[in-house]
């Protein structure tokens, strides 16, 4: 196993005859097993790999040897690897006639930052390919044996972030939480008082019932059932989790039988 941490060991060479790609892939949210075909392909044909702080161990096992390998995670608060960085890294590479293939937890597609790597690839007219994965929302709800949508219930779902930009205001939840709606919550665990406060606001009850799961298919996975009313004193998980609220729809009044 080779691993870097400078993207110079990555700049383009010359005298190549080929361009490489970039392949986003999905690594989803820890088991191996929930790989998809074609991610475990390009993984295995890939000659470098830059991957995150969250694709579990068992996953980065099946990266074959003397493959490159490029850490490049971030942590809540320090990002030794900004994304402009990152661009950067997998551009190098791919002009130096590499497969590329930026492994990514989860879904590359949802809170992965993809469009940025897809900007960059295609400003240097890089062939680039997305390969979707398993995300947290049907991950976590397959581990709580509950769907995320039930007919007659819940119709809608809502995949949203509790976590912005620098500087960008959180559009917040109360157009989101209507009835009818399985809210699934990315990245709110260090926002739970400002989630419940939101949650009340939009007219939820104390007694809504609200899930919470970490660490979803890992050996830490830990879960917790709570309410709103609760949320903020009982949400005491680790990262990452993602938090179900799910908002039934509102029984229709039954219809007065008219008198003849």
């Amino acid at each position: 196993m080779t691993v870097h941490t400078d993207p110079a060991a990555l700049r383009p060479a010359t005298g190549l005859p080929r361009r490489g790609a970039i392949c986003l892939v999905g690594a989803g949210p820890g088991a191996a097993d929930l790989l998809t075909l074609r991610a475990l392909d390009r993984i295995r044909a890939a000659e470098v790999v830059f991957y995150d702080r969250l694709v579990d161990p068992a996953v980065l096992a099946l990266i074959p040897p003397g493959t490159r390998r490029v850490f490049v995670g971030k942590t809540p608060g320090h990002h030794a690897w900004p994304q402009d960085r990152i661009d950067a890294a997998i551009v190098a590479a791919a002009l130096s006639g590499r497969r590329v293939v930026r492994l990514k937890s989860g879904d590359p597609s949802i809170f992965g930052r993809a469009a940025e790597e897809i900007a960059a690839a295609r400003a240097h007219d890089i062939p680039v390919e997305v390969v979707p994965g398993v995300t947290a929302a049907s991950a976590g709800a397959a581990r709580l044996c509950r769907p995320l949508t039930e007919r007659g219930l819940t119709e809608r779902l809502v995949i949203a972030t509790a976590t912005c930009r620098p500087g960008d205001d959180w559009l917040g939840l109360a157009d989101l939480a209507r009835p009818g709606t399985t809210l699934a919550l990315y990245m709110a665990m260090n926002r739970l008082p400002e989630v419940q406060d939101q949650l009340r606001r939009a007219g939820l009850p104390d007694d809504t019932p609200v899930e919470i799961i970490a660490a979803i298919e890992t050996p830490a996975e830990a879960r917790l059932q709570t309410t709103l009313g609760r949320l903020s004193g009982d949400g005491a998980l680790g990262h990452p989790a993602i938090i179900f609220v799910r908002i039934a729809k509102v029984a229709a009044p039954a219809a007065v039988p008219v008198q003849a």
